[in-house]
């Protein structure tokens, strides 16, 4: 029976669709069991003063994972580890391992720096409430503890390397599962008992567990040869010249996130709660779309460059992007027409009042705009990194931070200056008559700065890789037009049931934005149908593919760089 397990979760998956599809499933576990911990979350704490402490102590650790643990990150691992698994088998598990002992060491070394710096460093990133002095002594435990993370997950991912070069999609997706089990069991069982503190050890345990469970597969890769010195030392520069710039630029979104907690914690208390649950939120379909198709297209982006097959990469990568566009289009409409039931589903319980779950709706509207934009812009990333050109990405995510944060500042000053701009984004959100919007105009300066970052990558990116451009506008027009009319639908079931039906309950809110959705995927679904698009004929028949068992190839498939 463990044999057995042991071989199941070690099968491999090949094939764009298959694989993207396995890990979409699996995101989409692990995506509703973060749900449940912020339903927990929402509805022991409210939007208020505790979870923005909770959040506010994730951005050191947050910080510290962008930067320093993915210096030895999987992306600059992949295209190193592909050409020595090529040039004599074992070298490239052996090479793993030595990184691995490097990243304990180095990781160590910066966690414990941080965890003395830590009273310097909780005012920089929360100056509004590090003034209260319970508030300020809660924090620095927090970070303290939660600096046991970002080491975890930093060697979880270095793991993650092999795991991914040998496609092995099923046991890499099982991670975050295990990852926010344990943040649950923290919520439930170990908070009653250790206070604030014990939120913090919860996630500490799902990072571990998210860790453990790839180490049993990774130390049972046989690796009888032994990379001399001089080899592992060019080897570990070439990483870091690889991954440097990546840093940097895997960095933005943690300096605009930094930025952003540091002006929300001026805010009316529970702002930063608010703009943690909405960003929370969107980052369901992104996981789902963006990151399930750019994890499982990146070890194949890596294998075609090392083989010099250019002309296929490119077919590939445009395939990639193509059904990124074509899933993430309808998600933004379709999130955007049912943001409240989607909000008043997960998070509508205890101490998370109506008013809470308006302000995090009208916040998840704005982020949700840029879906379609982070979701290309991971894979664009990816198919850089792959070249080994890790400099653009750095340059998109300059971009990204000078955007973002310029934009939630001016956006700021302007909704505290102008009572037009106020009344005006209220009135459009339907949230006019709640207070501490303020939040709202923070989610609208970081949608701002990921659509800028993809508008500056996505230029290059289609030059770069001779995307068709013939072929996105089409594609973005008909999955566009296809996705209005359905969420026209979806509106239209909400605005009736809304006069028939329960909607006073979860499971009536449930119900109504299920049956809305439905109805409209349905109608976006025929109009697609009608119009012949590719990308959902593609789609239907990788589906049908992975449910008839299909026999899989190492070869990229037809439908994949049709």
């Amino acid at each position: 029976m463990m044999y057995r397990a042991f071989r199941f979760l070690s099968s491999e998956v090949r094939g764009m669709h298959e694989a993207a599809y396995l890990l979409a499933v699996f995101a989409f576990g692990s995506q509703l069991l973060a749900l449940l911990r912020d339903r927990l979350l929402a509805g022991a704490f409210g939007a208020g003063h505790t979870l923005d402490l909770y959040y506010a102590a994730f951005r050191i650790p947050d910080f510290l994972f962008a930067t320093v643990a993915s210096l030895l990150s999987l992306y600059a691992l992949l295209p190193i580890l592909s050409r020595l698994g090529q040039e004599q088998e074992g070298l490239m598990v052996s090479f793993l391992r030595d990184m691995l002992l490097i990243f304990f060491a180095g990781m160590g070394f910066v966690a414990g720096i941080a965890f003395f710096l830590a009273p310097v460093l909780v005012p920089l990133i929360a100056p509004g409430i590090a003034t209260d002095v319970g508030a300020r002594a809660d924090l620095i435990l927090l970070v303290r503890i939660l600096l046991l993370q970002p080491i975890l997950l930093g060697a979880s991912n270095t793991i993650a390397a092999l795991t991914q070069l040998q496609h092995r999609f099923l046991l890499y997706s099982i991670s975050p599962l295990l990852y926010n089990l344990g943040i649950i069991f923290g919520v439930v069982a170990l908070y009653p008992y250790l206070g604030i503190a014990g939120l913090g050890w919860g996630v500490v345990i799902g990072a571990f567990m998210h860790m453990m469970i790839q180490v049993p597969f990774f130390f049972a890769e046989k690796s009888t040869v032994r990379l001399p010195l001089s080899r592992l030392v060019q080897g570990l520069r070439e990483v870091l010249t690889l991954s440097v710039p990546r840093t940097f630029a895997l960095a933005s979104t943690q300096i605009s996130l930094l930025a952003i907690t540091a002006m929300a914690s001026f805010l009316a208390s529970g702002s930063i709660a608010v703009f943690t649950f909405a960003y929370n939120l969107q980052a369901v379909p992104l996981t789902i779309i963006g990151v399930s198709y750019s994890v499982a297209a990146f070890p194949t982006f890596a294998r075609l460059y090392a083989q010099g097959a250019r002309e296929e990469l490119s077919r590939y990568t445009e395939a990639a992007l193509r059904h990124i566009i074509f899933w993430s289009i309808p998600a933004t409409v379709f999130v955007i027409v049912l943001r409240a039931q989607i909000v008043r589903t997960v998070l509508g319980s205890g101490q998370f009042d109506w008013s809470a779950t308006r302000l995090t709706a009208a916040a998840l509207a704005l982020f949700i705009l840029s879906l379609a934009a982070q979701s290309a812009t991971l894979l664009i990333a990816r198919a850089y990194y792959a070249t080994g050109n890790t400099r653009k990405p750095l340059y998109f995510g300059c971009a990204d931070i000078a955007i973002s944060v310029l934009s939630a500042f001016l956006l700021l000053a302007l909704f505290q200056e102008s009572p037009f701009f106020r009344d005006f984004l209220g009135s459009l959100l339907r949230v006019g008559d709640t207070p501490g919007t303020a939040v709202l105009v923070l989610a609208l300066g970081y949608a701002l700065g990921s659509i800028a970052k993809f508008t500056i990558g996505c230029i290059y990116f289609i030059r770069d890789f001779s995307i068709s451009r013939t072929r996105l506008t089409r594609l973005t027009f008909e999955s566009f037009s296809a996705s209005v009319i359905g969420g026209a639908a979806s509106y239209g079931v909400l605005a009736f049931s809304g006069g028939t039906g329960n909607i006073t309950t979860t499971i009536g809110v449930l119900v109504q934005g299920t049956a809305a959705g439905a109805v409209g995927l349905f109608v976006a679904g025929l109009i697609l149908w009608l119009l012949k698009n590719q990308e959902f004929a593609e789609a239907v028949g990788a589906l049908m593919r992975r449910f008839r068992d299909a026999p899989r190839t190492v070869a990229v498939e037809p439908s994949d760089v049709a």
